[in-house]
Order: structure tokens, then sequence, then C-alpha cells
């Protein structure tokens, strides 16, 4: 059965349209509430419960009310937690015992966007399954409890602090950051509020920005995915490197005292070279189609197995429980440290990096001599949805000649965004020229083609 609403990452879209409406998202609520009803097992006149969290976006407001309203219908209770990053309501929903968790939010996409992604009641993403079993009740009638049975809301004031704690935890008891000065920008995200208190808390010297959110700057020239104000911010401030979040939380990039930018390939590869060299040998690391060669030949001199994914971090988890794996991410920067959390997380990926570090003794720079990536070069191509790239000759012939190019010495990737209406050209290969001018060939095809 193919999905009309899930993404990779949850329903999302533009606010206003289609399926980002104010009524959908009641439905949703009300489709997602029976389904749980449906699947628990409750004692008569228990109540079902979930946990919604949102990211900064002003949308988030409208959204939130219509899924409270939707989950209430469908007699299940509902936790409101406020702005808290993606992995705060993931750890949130196994705190409290409840059966979901929801987060509003478009991650790292501008404010005009927004969407819901679901957690399970064990804090991972929701079987492909069970959004399907949610997206067929969408097709059902929306119904109604008897005002008995219908569900509460309360807000939890505390959710903030215990999650700032959780954090804390992951980082080693022996180490603190008091000697350390560091740039953190939040994206004018959901970890506005939390982030800069993590690491005050374990003695950084902090230089924050992007903590003003106004519902309209979430991701706006900030953040992960705009790596260059972290650059900007640790360069004028002569911190000892930058940590950067996405809108939501779950994402990380960092900067070096020089600035150099390491992406999520980078500092998984700190991560695991640290852990080997201190004794702790690593099973194995999941990367996505994405992952860059040089990073998995690295692995290879480490004798670390690595395997690849589908891009998206739910696929990544997945692979990690069926290898039994505990380290995997994407080169976005959705890092996920299985020993830690059951999500991506940005601000714990952050802690064992710097964790790394100081057990090395050593800076991002240094771990990472040995690292040499091939040049990647990706391009967007925005398409009409449902556009059928895989039955085009013309786009079939261009990979065969492009791929035929490289030879042994790199690879053609083509994939749809989860999130997008974007069809994804990527080339790698040893020589930069003649990756750009693969990549850019291939990107005008598709162009010509989707037309």
């Amino acid at each position: 059965m193919s999905r009309r609403y899930f993404g990779t990452d949850g329903v999302r879209g533009c606010v206003g349209k289609a399926p980002i409406t104010p009524d959908f998202c009641m439905r949703l609520g009300y489709a997602a509430g029976k389904t749980l009803v449906a699947r628990e097992n409750l004692r008569p006149g228990e109540h079902p419960a979930v946990i919604i969290g949102k990211d900064t976006r002003i949308s988030g407001y409208m959204l939130e009310s219509a899924l409270e309203a939707g989950f209430s219908a469908a007699g299940v209770d509902v936790y409101l937690a406020g702005p808290l990053p993606t992995p705060a309501i993931a750890y949130m929903t196994r705190a409290l015992r409840l059966q979901v968790g929801v987060v509003i939010s478009a991650s790292h996409n501008p404010f005009e966007d927004n969407g819901i992604k679901f957690f399970s009641a064990a804090g991972t993403k929701l079987p492909d399954a069970v959004e399907l079993e949610i997206e067929a009740r969408l097709d059902e009638p929306m119904g109604c409890e008897a005002s008995a049975s219908l569900g509460k809301a309360k807000r939890i004031d505390d959710a903030r602090g215990r999650y700032v704690e959780f954090c804390k935890s992951t980082f080693p008891n022996e180490f603190d950051l008091r000697s350390m000065k560091i740039a953190l920008d939040c994206a004018h995200g959901a970890a506005y509020m939390v982030a800069p208190k993590v690491f005050h808390e374990l003695g950084a010297d902090l230089v924050v920005v992007g903590a003003e959110p106004n519902g309209m700057n979430i991701n706006d020239k900030v953040g992960a995915t705009a790596p260059s104000s972290i650059r900007d911010a640790v360069l004028a401030s002569g911190a000892d490197l930058g940590i950067s979040l996405d809108g939501d939380g779950d994402r990380i990039v960092m900067v070096d005292a020089e600035g150099a930018i390491y992406d999520g390939d980078k500092l998984l590869y700190v991560i695991a070279k640290a852990s080997c060299l201190s004794g702790q040998p690593v099973s194995g690391v999941v990367g996505t189609l994405m992952s860059n060669l040089g990073f998995e030949h690295a692995l290879a001199r480490l004798g670390i197995p690595f395997a690849r994914a589908k891009v998206g971090d739910r696929y990544v988890l997945e692979m990690l429980h069926e290898r039994g794996w505990k380290l995997g991410g994407e080169n976005s920067g959705h890092i996920i440290c299985l020993d830690w959390h059951t999500t991506g997380d940005g601000i714990i990926a952050g802690l064992q990096v710097l964790a790394a570090l100081g057990r090395q003794g050593v800076s991002l720079k240094e771990m990472c001599e040995d690292l040499v990536f091939y040049p990647q070069k990706l391009i967007n191509v925005r398409v009409q949805p449902g556009f059928n790239w895989t039955g085009s000759p013309v786009i079939e012939a261009a990979v065969r000649a492009a791929e035929a190019d490289l030879g042994d010495t790199g690879r053609v990737l083509l994939r749809p965004s989860g999130t997008e209406p974007l069809l994804r050209v990527m080339v790698e290969g040893r020589h930069e020229e003649q990756v750009l001018r693969l990549a850019q060939s291939l990107a005008e095809v598709v162009k010509a083609a989707a037309a």
C-alpha cells in the first residue's frame, strides 16, 4: 500500500495547503487516536495518552489546537509540552510511559512549512505499518466519543528541565566544559531554551546565537543548514568550537576554531574513532546512500564495519536494530547514539563529540587528520509531485553514461526528497572537476525531462 500523506519524516508541507491545514490535522489526531485505542490493551475506562511538542513556528499554535481536538474526540488524553526539540518528545514519551509522542515541526524547512511526526511508546519513529493504518483511518468519517469518554488536556511544566538533566546525564561525570568557549546556534528553533542550559550547566563559556525566535525566523540564515552563521560566531568570538542545531534540534553541524565545518559523517567518525582508541570496539556504523566514500574507507582502516541505509534517520535506526549496532547517522547531521537515546539528538551528539575529544586530548582538526573525503556534488532539481523519473529512458541513459565516465572511482545517486517535490542528483568521485561536470550535466537532463 503506497503512502499518501506520510513521507520519510511524518506528514509535512506548506501551512494552509493540503495536508497541513487545521481540519486535516484534527482528522489526523482523531485517526491516530483511534489507531492507538485499537492497538492498546486498555482496562475499562482507561484512556491512552499522548504528548505533543512543537518548534517555534507561528503555525504551531494552530496545529497544536487542531491535533488536541482530534485526540480528545478519539478519547485520548493529551499532554502539552510546548516548544521542545524533537528528541525531547521521544524521551518524554518514554519517561511518562505514554502511548505516543507527537511533534509539530518541519525540522530544517522555512517557517512557512510545518509537519506532524510521531514517536512510539519506545521513543522511536512509528513503523510504516502503523502509519499506513493511520492513513487508512483518515478515509473513515470522523466521529466523537461520548462526553464522559473524551480525552483531557494538561500542560507539562517541567518537561524542559527534565530533558536538560537527561542530556547532561549522557556526558561523562569525570569531564566538564569549564575550559571551553563554545559558540552555540539554536536556529531560532525548538532548542533555544534547553540547549544553552545544557552546555552552560556543564561549565562552558557560551556565545549563543539563533535563540530569539519570533515565530517566523526559524532556520532563517541560522542553524545547521546555514553553517556560515556558526562559523562567523566562532571566528568573531574566538571560541574553541561551534555547535549548530537545526530548527527541531535533531541535527548538528560543528565548526572548529579555524572555521572549518564538520558535517554528520565527520562527527560520526570522531565518535567511532575515539571509542576504538579508548579500547571500546565499535561493532559497526550505519550511514546512508549519501555518506561519503572517504568516510566508509576511513572506518574500514579502523576495522569498523559499515552499512548504508536509505536516506532518512528512521531507516538508519531500522538498520541499527537489524544488525544490533549502536552508532549511525546521516551526513546532514542526524546522529543516533543508541547507548544514550532512541533517536537522533543534536545536543546529545554534540556532547558525545566533546567527550570523545576530551578523552583523546585533541581538537576536531587533529581527530579528523586521517579522514579524506571524496568530492561530492548534490543538486536539487524541482519536479512535479509524483514525477516518475525511474521511467525516463533519457535520465536512465544519462546516469549510465555518468557511471561509465566515473568507472570504479565514484558513484551516482538519484533520489526523491521525502519532504519536498525535489529530485536530488548526487555525484561523487576522486576528481572534483569531473564530479561537478557530471552532476551539472545530469541535473540539466532531469530538468528537461521533468519540464
